[in-house]
């Protein structure tokens, strides 16, 4: 049987995973925080026909003589370039200018930890910062702990808050009922909120964030979200002005890193070679045919 046709079904297959791919970029391109994947392709090993022999004082060498077997896919990349802002003025709507991600959890302690780009959070009726699907948006104070971010009212003084804003290194400034302003601060002893306007800046909460060495070896779990794996690197939670992880923009989201032009682009380039692959494999067929024939 020809090579050719096992080569064509490989490159057949190869270019409809390139598609499927696309595709998903294409359906993604308005998802909040969304990041693109990309298809790269290597051949498969080579059949020798001959090997290579080395030149000697009275004959020059030759190359060796090898016949490809074929395409298959060598990675599918996740491409982490900054996607476009997109203003709402929305104070919970938040994007990251840099390298960080959110860290959200399904749970207040002890849950998995699901690293995001899409920070379009909103307040649930206990107050707690969430996703849009429910997860709790974890925050960290001074001393590495962590918890949800509560901005409901001041619970030592039993106080509400009227007012907050979210400012560009995470930390949430609040406004009390009797006008008295701060930073939102979480106790771990108490395990208590409150509002700070002291000296004393260790339990100021805000928005956990973390950076890891490898973003492109982040696995996707669905709903914009990641999670970190052996090769992506540790994702270590901290403050953004501690990890040098960017500056959080409020009233901003960052949208999908998807360009149309180059999916397109690419969709062109992919059904060509799908196109071209699947020519391959009728010619081969012709050429059975005619060793078929040969009989008559």
């Amino acid at each position: 049987m020809l090579k050719s046709l096992y080569s064509g079904v490989s490159g057949m297959k190869g270019f409809q995973t390139k598609l499927d791919v696309i595709g998903n970029n294409v359906a993604n391109v308005n998802t909040v925080g969304f990041k693109k994947g990309r298809v790269m392709f290597q051949d498969i090993i080579s059949q020798n026909m001959a090997g290579a022999t080395a030149p000697s004082s009275d004959r020059g060498g030759v190359n060796p003589k090898q016949v490809g077997l074929g395409v298959k896919i060598s990675s599918v990349d996740t491409v982490f370039t900054p996607g476009s802002p997109m203003t709402t003025n929305v104070g919970t709507d938040l994007a990251i200018d840099g390298d960080a991600f959110f860290v959200v959890s399904p749970k207040e302690n002890g849950g998995p930890e699901y690293l995001t780009r899409a920070g379009n959070f909103t307040r649930d009726g206990n107050g707690d910062l969430v996703t849009s699907n429910g997860y709790y948006v974890l925050g960290v104070n001074e001393a590495g702990d962590t918890a949800r971010i509560n901005i409901k009212e001041d619970e030592k003084n039993n106080l509400k808050f009227n007012s907050y804003s979210i400012d560009s290194d995470g930390y949430i400034n609040v406004v009390r009922e009797d006008g008295q302003s701060g930073k939102l601060a979480y106790d771990p002893s108490t395990e208590k909120y409150y509002m700070n306007n002291t000296a004393d800046q260790t339990n100021n909460i805000s928005l956990a964030t973390t950076v890891v060495s490898n973003p492109g070896g982040l696995t996707k779990v669905g709903n914009t979200f990641f999670q970190e794996n052996g090769n992506s690197g540790p994702a270590l939670l901290s403050r953004i002005e501690d990890n040098k992880g960017g500056q959080i923009n409020s009233g901003v989201l960052e949208m999908s890193n998807v360009d149309l032009t180059d999916e397109f682009t690419e969709m062109i380039v992919a059904q060509r070679g799908f196109q071209a692959n699947s020519r391959t494999i009728t010619t081969s067929d012709s050429i059975l045919e005619e060793v078929v024939n040969l009989k008559r």
